[in-house]
């Protein structure tokens, strides 16, 4: 998560002397943070989800600190003996679920993310449903369970299919579409079996919508909710929509097929959400996202995060126009009601390249080759996820490796200029889906097929 701090001439001296109060909190421990040239954005390196954006392309008058997973990316990586990287520690705490965004606000920082409270949205399916139970919050019926033997009664009773959920953070892979029961009995079995350690010990079962997914990702300042752009992910692994479930297999902006009635509703949810968090005494400042299933009845929320989505931010971002810092600092000291965002007309589409045998065992170090020619394409970006510098050379590090991503002046270019993109990159097992956006130019009637 981003951590921001005020930019004028003290702030450097201001953030180092705050991060060594909150650094001296009996509680926690300390951990560096990645290295930073300016102190205008603190991304603690133990937290930040790469999505590997380059904010120099957007935001020129930011000089932002490198991710520490992406440092291939922006080609530099701090000494051990360098006093600036020294004297940035902060408060320990091993995710936003931990409460780091609350121990920075009570050292005096300002911070775009929820706290600990608000954190539990996306740390805990469990309660994200009851949230919306209690606020009318349209969503599927489910049951949560923290024996097997119940939940295994559960599912028999309710009948295939069924989505069943490890109800804690299990790195985007604790949720099992089943369209059998056996498969349904065995998902229970792998949660309350370890397959996703703690995660695990509780589990959601839901009953399984139908329609097309749209994610709807919002700005908000704990009061005011600023709507972003909407998106669709493909999570499957192959193509058809076919295979376990991902950590996003490529994804597009705007959503062509999303009707402005639906658009109204998923803005009045996040809205209403936002809204409940407040009633219930939770400071919720950050991103929330917010996924949906526009289902015949209407759009009903599938999941809620409480961060940017991946890779649904590399094709949002890319079309914001606003300066993404004051948008954030807005958030951070609730001042969002005075801005307005605003969008840039082109499509963006990005596909992500994978090594084989993901979301399963893969193998890693696998030299990559073609990342300058694609990027020598015009309004093509290539964002870094699961690489590494390995003596001198670009590797595979990760399961999801690159996300390439293009923009053009209409759905069909960006996706044609993204897939030739990916030609150009090459790495032993590299693999990727064709099919990323083929429904949305069929339209919607794609989905009944």
């Amino acid at each position: 998560y981003q951590f921001l701090c005020p930019s004028h001439p003290e702030a450097l001296a201001h953030l180092k002397a705050k991060a060594r109060e909150v650094a001296r909190l009996p509680e926690v421990d300390a951990v560096q943070l990645d290295y930073i040239r300016q102190p205008d954005v603190v991304l603690p390196k133990t937290l930040w989800k790469t999505y590997g954006l380059d904010m120099s392309r957007t935001l020129p008058p930011y000089d932002f600190c490198y991710c520490a997973r992406c440092k291939a990316a922006y080609g530099k990586e701090p000494k051990a003996d360098d006093p600036a990287w020294a004297e940035f520690r902060l408060a320990r705490v091993a995710a936003v679920a931990d409460a780091l965004a609350d121990a920075v606000r009570a050292a005096g920082i300002p911070c775009f993310g929820p706290g600990a409270e608000g954190a539990q949205m996306e740390g805990s399916k469990l309660f994200s449903k009851q949230l919306m139970e209690r606020a009318g919050i349209p969503t599927a019926a489910y049951g949560s369970f923290t024996d097997e033997a119940s939940a295994l009664a559960y599912v028999r009773e309710q009948g295939a299919p069924l989505v069943v959920k490890a109800d804690g953070l299990a790195a985007g892979k604790g949720v099992i579409v089943a369209a059998e029961l056996e498969q349904a009995e065995e998902a229970v079995r792998e949660c309350f079996g370890g397959t996703f350690g703690d995660a695990g010990n509780t589990v959601v079962i839901e009953e399984m919508l139908t329609g097309p997914e749209c994610s709807l990702l919002a700005f908000t300042d704990g009061k005011t909710v600023r709507p972003m752009a909407t998106s669709q992910d493909h999570k499957r692994a192959l193509e058809g929509d076919k295979g376990p479930n991902t950590g996003g297999m490529g994804v597009y902006s705007p959503v062509p097929i999303v009707t402005d009635e639906e658009h109204a509703t998923m803005v009045k949810v996040m809205e209403h959400t936002v809204a409940e968090l407040a009633a219930e005494g939770i400071d919720y400042r950050g991103c929330l996202y917010g996924g949906f299933m526009l289902t015949p009845a209407g759009p009903k929320v599938l999941e809620f995060n409480a961060r940017f989505g991946d890779p649904e931010t590399q094709v949002v971002l890319p079309r914001l126009k606003n300066d993404l810092v004051e948008v954030m600092l807005a958030c951070a000291n609730c001042e969002l009601d005075q801005i307005e965002l605003d969008w840039r007309d082109e499509w963006a589409v990005a596909v992500v390249l994978t090594s084989a045998g993901y979301p399963g065992s893969y193998e890693k170090g696998k030299v990559i080759t073609g990342i300058e020619d694609a990027e020598a394409m015009e309004n093509v970006t290539v964002y870094h996820a699961g690489t590494a510098v390995v003596d001198g050379q670009l590797v595979t590090n990760g399961g999801r490796v690159l996300a390439v991503t293009a923009l053009g002046d209409t759905f069909e270019n960006a996706r044609n200029l993204a897939y030739e993109a990916c030609e150009k990159i090459d790495f032993e097992g590299k693999t990727l889906r064709h099919d990323i956006g083929l429904r949305a130019l069929r339209g919607r009637d794609a989905w009944d097929a």
